[in-house]
Formats: C-alpha cells, sequence, structure tokens
C-alpha cells in the first residue's frame, strides 16, 4: 500500500470534520491547515528510480489525497492532470475517500464514461443527515467500484436503502484526538447487521479513543484503536 498526497489543505464542511487529523497535525506545526497548495508528490504516480522502474509497482493499492479531499473545489484544475495520472496507471489500484461526493462531475474525464476499472470511490456519512445527502448522490454515479465510510461514526445511521450490490463495502470506525467524541460499540453492530442483511462486506476499522461498550466508557490509547476493533472479531466478508 502507497499514499499519494497530490495536495494538502481542506476546509471543514460537515460534522465529521470538527476534529480534523490534517487540522490536528498541522497545528501542531503551526501550519495553516486551510491553505490548499500542491505538494511535491503530485506527480508520484509517473515518478521512476534510476533504474527506470515506477516508484510506485505495478499492483500497489494507492491511498489518495488522505491529506485534502480529492474533489476540493481549489483542486479543480489540478485535478484534470491528476486524473490523467491515474488512467495512464492502470496497473495502480487508486483509493479515494471524500466529504464532496456532490462534486464528483467537475472536470471528470471525457473517457470516464461509467468509470475507471482502477479506481475505488468512498463516500463518508459520519450521521444520518450525511448519509440522506450523499449516498443517494453516490448511488447515482458511474462508478464502477463504490464504498460507504462511515467514520467518524457520531450517531447510530441507518443505511439499509443505500446498500445494494453496487456499494463493495461499508468501513466503520470512531473518532481519534485528545477531543474525540464517543463512538457506542451499539451503533457499530447495528451497522454490522444491516450489512449481513443485505451482503455487504462490512469492515470495523478503530475503536476510536471514546469507546462506549454495554453502558461502559473506554478511553482507547491511539496504537491500540486498530487492534481492539479487530479483536472484536465483527467483520463480515462475501
Amino acid at each position: 500500500m502507497a499514499q499519494w498526497n497530490l495536495w494538502h489543505g481542506c476546509h471543514k464542511i460537515s460534522a465529521g470534520c470538527k476534529n480534523c487529523y490534517v487540522y490536528r497535525f498541522d497545528a501542531a506545526f503551526d501550519r495553516d491547515a486551510s491553505i490548499i497548495s500542491k505538494t511535491a508528490d503530485f506527480g508520484l504516480p509517473l515518478k521512476k528510480k534510476r533504474n527506470g522502474d515506477y516508484k510506485l509497482p505495478a499492483g500497489e493499492t494507492v491511498f489518495t489525497c488522505f491529506t485534502s479531499d480529492f474533489f476540493l473545489g481549489e483542486a479543480d484544475d489540478w485535478r484534470i492532470d491528476a486524473w490523467k495520472m491515474i488512467r495512464s496507471r492502470s496497473d495502480l489500484q487508486f483509493y479515494i475517500v471524500t466529504k464532496r461526493i456532490d462534486r464528483f462531475m467537475v472536470n471528470l474525464p471525457q473517457d470516464w464514461d461509467d468509470g475507471y476499472e482502477n479506481v475505488s470511490i468512498c463516500s463518508t456519512c459520519e450521521n444520518q443527515e450525511m448519509a440522506d445527502y450523499r449516498l443517494p448522490i453516490l448511488l447515482n454515479l458511474p462508478i464502477k467500484h463504490k464504498a460507504i465510510i462511515c467514520e467518524p461514526l457520531l450517531e447510530r445511521i441507518n443505511l439499509s436503502q443505500w446498500l445494494i450490490p453496487s456499494i463493495e463495502s461499508v468501513i466503520v470506525g470512531g473518532e481519534s484526538g485528545n477531543n474525540a467524541r464517543v463512538c457506542d460499540y451499539d451503533w457499530v453492530v447495528d451497522i454490522r447487521n444491516q450489512c449481513i442483511e443485505k451482503q455487504v462486506a462490512f469492515h470495523f476499522k478503530q475503536t476510536g479513543a471514546r469507546f462506549v461498550k454495554n453502558g461502559h466508557s473506554y478511553h482507547i490509547k491511539r496504537q491500540d484503536q486498530h487492534s481492539q476493533a479487530a479483536k472484536a472479531g465483527i467483520d463480515f466478508d462475501i
């Protein structure tokens, strides 16, 4: 797995952005995370080693634009070249998570058709309001690989009506950081049950820092949040 952060910085647009990890990390270095700028890695997929091999070898999954949002308005012009690089590296699988699924069609390549086989688009929805708004848009877009991410999970969410065959998976996770909001295990299991009923893959990614289970509250250290979620053993595969 590799990361490709083409540009850095973002703007908060919904409840899930409140404790954004990019803002937290930038603040620690006295940087303004609301300033959007290209990074030195913009052309990473096309960069090569001295021997002529690509720095990103064929077969890699590339987590794309995780310090910003791929569909950010300030990046509209940059995204034209980004799509060209993604198309040219059809031997890589690009994994894109967005809170701006409503901007997906802006500057989409003319040859996109029903989607590139090597692109997965994941729409986040941290609460019912965002699920109700974003997921109908996701379902109606020409994308070959679609997923839903409920992270940070802030409340109980009913996803049932959107768990149709075109949704390949649902990922759920709590919020990290000193000011993290509560993630209740009951909410996690509820989404899992919805996925099982609709036969959609489910992954419990992380507990978050403030985790409630069976009425008891726990503070989970950052380094343990993924492993504690894995210990629950509730992932569901198709």
